[in-house]
Order: C-alpha cells, then structure tokens, then sequence
C-alpha cells in the first residue's frame, strides 16, 4: 500500500511539473539537433575568441572545466558549449556497470552525436529568430535567473545551496527551465557567487541573440606547424625499436600538454598540443584512434602519433605542461637509440601484455626507461593526481597530507636489476588487466598474493646485493638529479580529496617520505593514468584504491631501509599506529625487511627518518628550486609574520580549509601566499573512516609563497599591518564561529561583491608569476562558511 501511494505521488508531482514544462516546439519549431555541427560566421563586431571565450574563463570555466563540470558541461571551448550537458555523471564510485567515455573531442565528433549520446543543449536549436535564440538557451536564461535572484552580499549562502562535491546534480533540460527556477530561485549562474556585470551579461546576451557564431581555430603559425611536423616525422619512425619507443613515449605523455620551448608567443598565447594515436600518417588529417585507455588495442594494423593542438582553455587542475626541444630530442635519442639493443618483434595489444609495462616494454633498457621518467619526475608524478583522476576522496586518502619524494640514482642500481625485474615482471601485473568491469574482492586478493611475493623477492635480492663485502647503502644511492635537474626531490600536498605535487623541498619536514626505484615509478603511472577508467565501475575504481596501498607501502619501505637497522620497525610503527600487524609487515617485516645495515652515518640526535630528510635537504639544496620559500617575499616584517605563522600546530587549524589564498598588500604592491592545512592521521591505510584516523592536535600549516594548488577553498584579503592580527585570530581558533568571525574579519566570501575582482587579480598574477604552469583556478571546492 505504501509503495503505491509513493509512485501515486510521484506521478503527481510529475504531471505538476509537466504543467510548467514549457513547449519549446510549438514556441520556436521543431529543434535541430544538427544545427551547431558546423558554427555560423561571426561578425567583425564580436568575434568568439576575442570577446566571449574570455568572459565564460573569468566566470564560468573556473567551475564548469574537466570531468567534474556539473552536469558535464564544459564551457572552456566553443565545441564544449555545443556539446552542452549530460545528467549522467563521470565521477560515480557505486555504479556497477562501467560508463561509456564521454570526452570532448574523442568519443564523438559534432553536436548532433552527442545528442545521440543523451547530451541536452544549452544554446538554441529551434527556429533562428531573436527571441527563440535567448528563451531557447539554457546559458542566457541561467544569467537572468541571477539577475532576478542575486545571493545576500558578504553572507554564507543558505542551506538550500548544496556545494558539496557528491551532490545531487540538477541538470535541468531547456523545456523544464521554468519549473527549475520556481521551485531553486536562488540556482542562478554562476551557482553561489556573484552575478556577471552589466556589460559582460550583454556580450553573451549579444553572442547569443547572433546563434552563438565561431570563428574557429586558432590557425597554428607557421613556424609551429614546421615544428610539429618535425615531430610527427620523429615519432613515427618506421624500425621496430622506433615504433616500441614512440609507443612508449605515447602511454607516458598521452595526458601531457606539449609545447615548444622556442615558441614566441606572449604567455597567454602560447599553443599546447596534445599525443593522440591516429589511423592515419602525417600530411593527412588526424583521424583519432578512440580507445579508453592508451594502450588498448587501437584495431588498425598499424598506429601513428599525431600532435593535435589544445583548444580549451588552461584550467590549473588538469594542466600538464611538458617541453619538447631540440635539447629533448637530443636526450632522447641518447637514451633510447645510442645503445645497442635489438627489438625483435612488437608486443601484443592483450590486456594481460598491453597493461604491465614491464612486459610490454622488456626489450626496451629499463634504466633508459627509468631516466626518461626522471627527467620529469614531478610531471609523472602530477598524472595520477590531474589525470584522468580528477577528484576523489577515496583514491586520495591512500595517502598523508605532506610527504617528500626521493629517487634512486639509476646508476647506483646493481647491474642485475634489470634482470630481476624481468623475472618478476608477473608479479608486477595491474588492475587494468581487468578491464573496467570487474569483481572486486577477487581481483585484489590475486594481487595482494602477488605483491607479497614480489616484496619477499625484492628484499631478498637487495640483501644479496648489499651482502659483505660491499658496503651497506650511502647517501650518494639517492639521486641527485646530476647536480642540475630540479625534479630531484618533490613535495606532495594533499587536500582532502585533491593534491599537489611541487618540485623541492616545501614546507616543514614531513612525517614521512617515499623512496622510488623504476618499478615503483612505473606501476603508479600505469595504476593510476595509464591504467586507470574514470569511467569504470565500482570494482575497477576499489582495485585501483587497494592498489595503490601497496605502492605508498613500499616508497616508505624504500626509505625506512635506509635507516639504521635498529630503528626501522619503530619508525614504521609511528606512521603506521592503530593498524594490525598484517599492515605493517607489508611497511616493514614479514614482507619487507632489509638485514643489511646502512652506511649513512647517523649522529643520533633527533628521530632518524627527520635526520635523514635534513641531510638530503642539505645534500640537494643546490639544485632544489626555492620559488615557494618565504625568503622571496620582498618585506622584511611581512616575512617574519609569515614564518611565524608557519609555526602554528595543532587543534585551532582543524577549522581552517586546506588550501587558502591570502593576498596581503603592501605599499608597493601586494604578495600572494597560500596556506596549506596538513591534517595528521593514526595511519592511512584504511579505506574508509578517514575521519576516525585523525589527529587534530598534530595538524600543522605550511605556508608557501605563491599559488600552490588548483581549488582554492578560501580567499583571505588584508593590508600587511594586520598580518599580525590576522595571526593571532588563527591561533585562537576554538569553533565554527571563530571561523566565521575570522572570514568575516578578513576574507572574501564567494558571495563578496568583491569576490570577481579579486578572482581576477589572482588569476592575472599566476599568469604572470608561472607563464607556462599557470591556468585558471577552479572554484568547486570554495567554501561557504
């Protein structure tokens, strides 16, 4: 009886809405899903690029770009607004039955296969007249809802706004607008922020009442045409050994946004490409070979690696900005074509093959491979953290808020480890093997298995290799980045469900750190972007999580096996409290152990893991960059404060977000440092509960100078003479309305009229301050408190 009366209700409320559905059709005429397949020629008055792009980065791209655009809706390209909007959503940890790829540019070629794909429009596709071009688009009746609706000023918007990441998406069609807006008033666009200006809403009102026109591309100058058919030519060799070292080449840089060093054009004009596979050779069009992941079979007898140009905006969250050159060139070809070694055949395209890159690419040298990795180590490592996983609390929550990262100097490594890894190449499979739609709890089992064998032999051969005569392990195993690679050592930031990774040393010591060798370095990239379908399914995603426990178990296990032998298990316990000992044998023990003692010499006078990082800072701090360091902000006062500020632990930081901006302005001009909340946990290597591990009383607050990280989650803006008190109110720190009092004192709300000017300030100054690494923040994380 109750289920009937609920789909009676439902029924009602369905037919009441289907009162206030408006009939497009019989208003404007039958919709033509084909009509922005081919865009419209702009006038000379309004040109897309030039007027309307700008305007939708500024406003609308800083929430609507990547994966996690609500609804899908990619507003950071003219083909992006064609496309419009989806109510399926990408990011979906509990579907079981993986997704189909929904990708802008790859997985359909116009508006009207989108359609086919279930994607609704957000410009007008009716009959061409003035009134049919605004009423029909969802984009110009978004803009007059916030007109008629603004948010209270300098106020944390009400609880019927819900900024949670996980929330439930209101994607609403253009027939069921009017309904929409009754019932959400206060949805308008930009959700929960300031309306756009007068002068702004007229240019989009203006673009739209002309049909949305486009110029097209950017045509490439032709100077950067030369150049990527130089390339095209230099990844398309013909030999066996070309065609295995290009697809190795490809699997690593398929994510990248590639440019050229020597490209002229200002910072705001620089072009990027992007890697693709494509059925057809150079001089021809590009015809991109569609597959989920870059190693699947691409079902053409043959593939070539074509360079087409980036045509969204930059967005900091996705961007992955990597350097070709003559010098690049140069280094490749000594890695990879100086030595003599012979390719026989090319691998098979099989799951089982085409997922570990230790099979694929065996008969490529594994320490070529592993430079070839290091030589950008913070850009590999970036992937899994702007690659294809663009958010996720739980794959993030394998690891700690702040930890460095180290390397192996390949030359340091026994002349049989390349044998090894051959031998246990096997126990070196990978989720993706599976593909997107698999069984969970059985699959990791296998692996588990597998990774518990690999440990007991890589500990068993680094103790041969360590074994009397030679001497234990030294300081100089650690790579140094050949006194001139900044990619020696990084930092990596996490923000509850998103993160950072910066080249150096940054913020204060860690409570831990990773050691990677080449099959750690490897197995991340092809775990967590190679390998790794957004679009999979529950199974797929938990693999992957599970996974990814095992390899930040062995870079601490690398490190902790550098320390003196009688103190390794304590410091395994002290990262590894509240977990059982089926845990830490895989950190340090039954699984992971190392008899051979170390020969860096250790004076004993703080913990060893805190005495060994101080000694690679200072073993590295020629080649480290400093950009981040206090010691570049220009006044002497404001410096101080900041150092202090730097100092604050423990319970008052639980209230502040993890990543805040805090512009602070001088008399002759203004510095911009963000302050990053590290919580500290018992341990994180439980999959779920991450609150319960928490440690509020160790949490602690770097403070880096300049923008560190894509989603800032508060704005804080204050004149340099109340530094000070600004730091006194952060210690004091005692609730949630301490917190508010602190914003309301000295921060920007998202409902600030003060809010778009400021955004834009920043925006400029990250331009200005990191021209290549530079793009637009994203505001889905911003705060309403």
């Amino acid at each position: 009886m109750k289920k009937a009366w609920l789909v009676l209700g439902v029924l009602v409320l369905v037919g009441c809405a289907s009162l206030v559905r408006e009939d497009l059709q019989a208003l404007f005429g039958p919709s033509d899903p084909t009509r922005f397949d081919v865009p419209t020629k702009p006038t000379a008055n309004l040109l897309y690029h030039r007027d309307v792009q700008p305007i939708l980065d500024q406003r609308c791209v800083v929430c609507h770009a990547c994966y996690d655009a609500p609804c899908q809706l990619k507003l950071s390209s003219w083909e992006g607004v064609a496309r419009g909007a989806s109510k399926e959503p990408v990011y979906n940890g509990t579907r079981l039955l993986e997704a189909e790829p929904t990708r802008l540019y790859i997985d359909a070629p116009n508006a009207s296969a989108w359609r086919e794909k279930g994607f609704f429009p957000v410009l007008n596709e009716h009959r061409q007249t003035p009134a049919a071009e605004l009423q029909a688009a969802l984009l110009s009746r978004v803009l007059d809802q916030k007109a008629k609706h603004p948010l209270p000023a300098d106020k944390p918007v009400s609880d019927d706004l819900d900024f949670s990441l996980n929330r439930e998406q209101q994607c609403v069609a253009p027939e069921a607008f009017q309904a929409y807006e009754e019932k959400n008033p206060l949805w308008g666009m930009p959700f929960g922020l300031p309306a756009l200006n007068a002068h702004e809403v007229f240019t989009i009102k203006q673009w739209l009442a002309q049909g949305a026109p486009y110029e097209g591309a950017v045509p490439l100058p032709p100077a950067l045409h030369r150049q990527v058919q130089q390339w095209e030519r230099y990844f398309n060799g013909d030999s066996l050994r070309e065609r295995l070292v290009s697809r190795y080449m490809y699997e690593h840089l398929f994510i990248a946004h590639l440019y050229f060093k020597d490209d002229s054009a200002s910072a705001g004009n620089r072009r990027f490409f992007r890697m693709v596979r494509s059925a057809t050779p150079p001089g021809l069009p590009v015809r991109e070979i569609a597959t989920r992941r870059p190693f699947d079979d691409p079902g053409v007898a043959r593939v070539y690696y074509r360079l087409l140009p980036v045509e969204e905006s930059i967005s900091v969250k996705s961007h992955m900005p990597y350097e070709l050159s003559e010098a690049r060139m140069a280094r490749w070809n000594a890695l990879f074509y100086s030595s003599d070694y012979q390719v026989s055949a090319l691998p098979a395209y099989s799951p089982q093959i085409a997922a570990n890159p230790f099979l694929t690419f065996r008969d490529l040298p594994s320490r070529a491979r592993y430079r070839f990795m290091l030589d950008e180590a913070q850009f590999t490592i970036m992937g899994f953290i702007k690659g294809p996983v663009c958010r996720g609390q739980t794959a993030l929550n394998v690891i700690n808020d702040h930890f460095w990262v180290f390397f192996i100097d390949p030359d340091k490594l026994p002349e049989s480890a390349a044998d090894f890894l051959k031998r246990e190449s096997r126990n070196l499979a990978l989720p993706a093997e599976r593909g997107s739609q698999v069984l969970a709890p059985a699959a990791w089992y296998a692996y588990a298995k597998d990774e518990r064998r690999y440990l007991q032999d890589k500990s068993a051969f680094l103790d041969a290799a360590f074994a009397p005569p030679a001497a234990g392990p030294d300081i100089s195993l650690f790579w140094n980045g050949e006194g001139q690679n900044p990619n020696a050592a990084l930092t990596v930031y996490r923000h509850f469900d998103s993160a950072t990774v910066l080249k150096g040393l940054n913020g204060g010591t860690p409570k831990t750190a990773w050691l990677f060798d080449y099959s750690l370095f490897e197995r991340l990239h092809y775990l967590l972007v190679a390998g790794y379908d957004v679009f999979g399914n529950i199974g797929h995603q938990l693999n992957t999580r599970l996974y990814m426990d095992f390899l930040r178990m062995e870079g601490e296990y690398n490190f902790i096996a550098m320390l003196p032998s009688s103190q390794r298990e304590a410091v395994r316990d002290r990262w590894y409290r509240a977990v059982g000992s089926d845990v830490k044998d895989l950190v340090f023990g039954k699984y992971a152990y190392f008899h051979r003692e170390t020969a860096i010499p250790f004076k004993g006078s703080e913990p060893p893991e805190k005495e060994l990082m101080g000694m690679l800072k200072q073993r590295l701090q020629t080649v480290l960059p400093r950009e981040h360091a206090l010691t570049g902000i220009r006044n002497a006062p404001t410096r101080q404060v900041l150092g202090e500020l730097a100092e604050l632990r423990g319970n008052a930081l639980a209230w502040m977000p993890e990543v805040s901006f805090l512009r602070i302005d001088e008399e002759d001009g203004f510095e911009t440092v963000s302050l990053l909340r590290n919580a500290a946990h018992l341990n994180v290597a439980q999959l779920l509960n991450d609150a319960r591990t928490l440690v509020p009383a160790e949490f602690s607050l770097d403070v880096l100078n300049g923008y560190v990280g894509a989603y800032p989650n508060a704005f804080f803006h204050i004149q340099s003479a109340q530094l000070p008190a600004f730091r006194q109110a952060l210690s004091q720190l005692r609730s949630e309305a301490d917190y508010r009092a602190l914003v309301s004192q000295f921060g920007v709300r998202r409902t600030s009229p003060n809010f778009w000017a400021l955004s834009d300030t920043l925006n400029a100054d990250y331009a200005r301050r990191a021209p290549i690494e530079a793009g637009l923040f994203d505001y889905n994380r911003l705060e309403n408190r």
